[in-house]
């Protein structure tokens, strides 16, 4: 038999459980909808630096060093090697050109010098003998010849006589023959004599002029030896300051051997280094400035050479009004070298940020609230001051500048 199954009415615990599960349901959802999930960080206002994005003039240039050197340098190098016997002048000092800044001592080339006088006074007696003894011998075969010439001019009236009493017959045929033999002999004698005495003269000649050419060169070794001992003798090549001197009376120096530098005080120029990052957009030309006795001056890259060392490559630079008054060899000028000509940009002040986010994110502090959040953002060129802006940041917007090196995945920076 059948019976009536009656409903159970809800109990106060299930409706308590019910209503604890829909709460529960609702909170969830809302975290899911509604709640925040930026992760956040307490930091100190004062241990942190913020700057101001603002909206200027953007030069792109680079801060280098640079030091002051005279515009010309003479470097002072031993022509010849020797001991310093005599120092004229102390560095530091103006010297004149022309003037002795010290005296080298060398027995060798004195030495040598002498012997080239000796062999040239030789040469000079071998030159002057030969021609004496060249002289005399010409000279007595000239006599030999007049002598021939006198005794043909006998032979030949004699001939001629004889044969016009040959035809008359006068003479024997014999006295006749014997009379023209002894022309024709003093004829071919004549002959001989004449080339012999041409020849000779030729010969004295040629043997004069190669003792000459030899007597020149000779004389032109002296003058070089002569030159060689005068470069024991430092002279100054211009006048100007004799900056470095490095000698000590009695200490031998070889040749080639660097002891001092004489500056040109007419002028000065900048040299510096540059990092070789910037080689392709160094060029003659460029303008810089520097500051100088709380002054303001302009300078000009006036060369560039392109040889790279030790990952930099040198540049000169020029003062494009004069050098300033009370600038001194050696002085390292903290230069500003413009690498463009500039342009209106959006700017933002440089940090230690930068090394953090590499300028794809920046903490900005809102306005009127004391906290600042991640944003995106997009850095173009940079100078030693100010990263250019491209995207995500606008003028009179604040922004932290500092190091994010202890903040991690950080979203949200409260300020405290």
């Amino acid at each position: 038999m059948d019976r009536v199954i009656e409903k159970k009415k809800a109990t106060p615990k299930k409706i308590a459980l019910i209503a604890a599960g829909a709460l529960a349901l609702v909170l969830v959802l809302y975290n899911l909808l509604f709640a925040e999930h930026s992760s956040k960080l307490n930091v100190d206002s004062e241990r942190i630096t913020t700057g101001q994005v603002s909206e200027g003039m953007f030069q792109e240039f680079i801060a280098i060093d640079g030091s002051v050197d005279p515009l010309k340098s003479f470097y002072l190098d031993i022509t010849e090697g020797g001991r310093v016997e005599k120092i004229y002048t102390d560095d530091g000092r103006t010297v004149q050109k022309g003037d002795t800044i010290l005296k080298l001592s060398n027995t060798t080339l004195q030495i040598d010098f002498m012997t080239r006088e000796t062999q040239l006074y030789d040469l000079m007696n071998e030159r002057q003998n030969s021609e004496i003894t060249m002289k005399q011998d010409l000279i007595r075969k000239e006599n030999e010849l007049a002598e021939i010439e006198y005794n043909l001019a006998l032979a030949k009236r004699k001939y001629e006589r004889n044969k016009m009493l040959i035809e008359e017959k006068v003479i024997s045929r014999e006295e006749y023959e014997a009379a023209r033999d002894e022309y024709e002999y003093l004829n071919k004698r004549k002959t001989l004599a004449e080339r012999s005495v041409k020849q000779d003269a030729k010969l004295m000649e040629d043997r004069l002029k190669q003792l000459d050419e030899s007597i020149r060169r000779m004389e032109a070794n002296i003058g070089m030896a002569r030159n060689t001992l005068n470069n024991l003798y430092v002279t100054a090549p211009f006048t100007g300051q004799l900056s470095t001197l490095k000698a000590e009376v009695g200490e031998s120096k070889a040749p080639g051997e660097n002891i001092g530098q004489i500056d040109d005080l007419n002028g000065y120029k900048v040299k510096a280094n540059i990092d070789e990052h910037y080689i392709s957009r160094v060029y003659p030309g460029l303008h810089g400035s520097f500051d100088f006795n709380g002054k303001t001056y302009k300078i000009t890259v006036a060369k560039v050479f392109p040889e790279v060392q030790n990952n930099t490559f040198q540049v000169d630079m020029e003062f494009a009004e004069g050098a300033p008054e009370g600038i001194r060899r050696g002085q390292t000028l903290q230069v500003k070298l413009n690498l463009n000509d500039g342009g209106k940009a959006v700017l933002i002040p440089r940090g230690g940020f930068y090394q953090s986010t590499g300028g794809n994110w920046v903490f900005v502090v809102q306005e009127g609230a004391n906290y600042a959040e991640k944003r995106r953002i997009k850095l173009g060129r940079q100078n030693p001051n100010y990263y250019e802006v491209l995207e995500g940041l606008q003028p009179g917007e604040k922004v932290v500048l500092s190091s994010y090196d202890s903040y991690g995945d950080i979203d949200r920076l409260e300020l405290k």
